[in-house]
């Protein structure tokens, strides 16, 4: 008996094996053969490890699943509509045979391709699956028949050869020895074509592409000078210094201006009371001849004599010293309100 299928990742599957009381079978392993329509074939080749050697990728979708034996209730075959089949990955090895026969068939030629009748026909693979079948109900109606779901095991990298799967593959593939070039000549002549200008039709034309004025520009054109454009950087980086410095020095005096900053406190404890010790310690310069002045004695005899009766005047003691203020303060008449509000 025929029946249509589904596959197990089906959610009508989950339920079915969480109902208690349902007659279900399950079974493992099932040696089957799948009916997969091919709907590509592609020639390959494997990694320098295994000496690339090649081998046929084919894509299909899952048409039916026929068991070695029958299923429960009398099932010999489980099928899928167009379309609702899962999609198939098949690798195909070649052995040793086979490859001696792609030789003498020109498979080092560039002529060498896939033959195209291989595709759109269905074809019959090895595989394995597990099958789970719910029994019909126990009433029997008229078209109650039992539900098979499926699960190819691989599905998306399934392993076939000439032993597995009948398929002479390299039979199908046509003669190309005599008609197509080596894949080495093909490869010189190619390079041979590219290194043979007279051999190419350029697209477009030197005028066209105005390589010939443009060479002519180049070529014609006087050298520039190299000092005015030496002499403008050095310029531009002069006035880019002072510009990083006037920056510089405008962002030290922001800084030295805003309290609590390090340069605020800096100059108003440190700075401050240096200068201010530095100017009492600097004698004043009334007090302090320059050397014109010096000069100018020496020039002048008058002038010398009197710096000498200055020298030899006698300097006041104390108590002279206290006598003169105390005079100097009785010729100041102050009166008694004015003695009060300085007083105060």
């Amino acid at each position: 008996m025929r029946t249509a299928g589904l596959t197990m990742n089906d959610v009508w599957a989950h339920r079915v094996l969480r109902e208690r009381g349902v007659e279900t079978y399950r079974l493992e392993g099932v040696v089957a053969e799948l009916g997969v329509m091919v709907e590509s074939l592609d020639l390959k080749h494997r990694g320098k490890e295994e000496n690339y050697r090649p081998y046929l990728h084919m894509t299909g979708e899952l048409r039916s699943v026929t068991p070695a034996e029958a299923l429960p209730f009398g099932i010999t075959q489980v099928t899928y509509s167009p379309g609702q089949g899962e999609k198939v990955d098949a690798f195909y090895e070649f052995d040793d045979q086979q490859l001696v026969v792609l030789a003498g068939k020109g498979y080092f030629t560039s002529g060498f391709t896939v033959p195209e009748q291989v595709t759109g026909i269905e074809w019959e693979l090895p595989a394995t699956a597990d099958v789970l079948v719910l029994a019909p109900s126990e009433v029997q109606t008229e078209g109650d028949v039992p539900v098979v779901f499926t699960q190819i095991h691989g599905i998306g990298g399934l392993e076939i050869d000439l032993e597995s799967s009948g398929y002479d593959l390299a039979g199908y593939f046509a003669d190309q020895s005599k008609n197509g070039v080596p894949r080495a000549e093909a490869v010189v002549d190619a390079r041979g074509l590219k290194s043979r200008s007279d051999a190419i039709d350029p697209l477009f034309t030197e005028d066209e592409l105005g390589l010939d004025t443009e060479t002519k520009q180049v070529v014609g054109a006087p050298a520039p000078e190299a000092a005015p454009v030496a002499d403008g950087m050095n310029a531009r980086l002069r006035q880019i210094e002072a510009e990083i410095a006037a920056e510089r020095e405008q962002y030290k005096t922001e800084r030295a201006s805003t309290e609590g900053t390090t340069e605020n406190l800096y100059r108003e404890r440190v700075a401050a009371p240096l200068d201010r010790a530095e100017e009492q310690e600097v004698p004043s310069a009334s007090s302090v001849p320059t050397r014109e002045a010096q000069r100018d004695l020496n020039l002048d005899p008058d002038r010398e004599e009197e710096a000498r009766r200055h020298e030899a005047k006698p300097v006041p003691s104390l108590d002279e010293r206290k006598l003169q203020v105390a005079r100097r303060a009785a010729d100041l008449d102050f009166g008694v309100d004015d003695e009060q509000s300085l007083g105060s």
